[in-house]
């Protein structure tokens, strides 16, 4: 079966001509992430790169969430084999989507916080509302960016700027954002999609084959080993989740306490 005729149970799929809307949808959790979401991005992501179909796609979330991040419901039983688990899957998907032969483009609204900021960051061209907030937060529930932000945030920023997100996990408002170059444009919520699709129909336009050719050209300038800092990152973040204050941190989230770190 075609990935364009299944029924996603994290995430939907709509098509406008050649551009595909791709939103995360699971409303009652801020469309956060969980393993069956893993797999179907990864399936989706793939079944774009081959669509002939397809000659550019808009990743979105709803008015209150792009994605918040993490189902730390999920994540708070994880050891480091576990997280090694998941954070390998999770490379497999930011490789497709990043390396897609054609344009990305994120339209943000609400949250895009820890693994929902880096899909952001994944993303070739970024449209937010004007209630997004950004964030990796990660720090607050005692681990650390592990999809890619400890290695494109600083791509994208400035290095005291990523630290400053990274270190202290404190959102910052879609004008902020702009200002610091992590996205391309603000607009008012109700015109957020109505933007992101006249951009992808302008890129729709362009000669396809030379489109990729210019993103593969960019990309190969902009991380070239990045796969490198990738796995580096995967090994600490994976082991983190054999210490005590990753434990306390998911648990006291999820039990609505200010956690008690004691860098054990």
């Amino acid at each position: 079966m075609s990935y364009r005729d299944k029924s996603y149970e994290t995430m939907k799929l709509e098509f406008r001509g050649h551009i595909a809307i791709v939103r995360f949808d699971r409303p009652d959790a801020m469309n956060a992430a969980n393993i069956q979401m893993s797999y179907e991005r990864l399936e989706i992501y793939q079944g774009l790169s081959a669509d002939p179909d397809v000659k550019a796609v808009i990743i979105t979330g709803n008015d209150k969430a792009y994605c918040a991040g993490g189902d730390l419901a999920a994540f708070v039983q994880f050891d480091s084999q576990k997280a090694m688990e998941f954070a390998e899957r999770g490379m497999d998907y930011q490789k497709v989507l990043m390396n897609m032969p054609k344009p990305t483009i994120a339209a943000i609204a609400g949250y895009a916080f820890g693994g929902g900021m880096e899909n952001v960051l994944l993303c070739d061209l970024r449209i937010a509302a004007e209630n997004a907030k950004f964030a990796l937060s990660e720090i607050n529930v005692g681990i650390f960016p592990g999809g890619g932000g400890t290695q494109r945030l600083v791509q994208n920023v400035s290095i005291c700027k990523a630290k400053e997100m990274i270190f202290f996990g404190k959102p910052v408002d879609a004008n902020t954002a702009l200002g610091m170059g992590l996205i391309n444009k603000v607009v008012p919520l109700e015109d957020l999609l109505d933007t992101a699709i006249a951009w992808a129909e302008m890129l729709c336009e362009k000669a396809p084959l030379s489109l990729a050719a210019a993103k593969q050209m960019v990309n190969e300038a902009w991380s070239r080993d990045i796969d490198t800092g990738m796995r580096m990152e995967i090994e600490a973040w994976a082991g983190i989740y054999d210490t005590h204050d990753q434990k306390e941190g998911m648990q006291a989230f999820l039990g609505k306490r200010a956690p008690i770190f004691t860098g054990s």
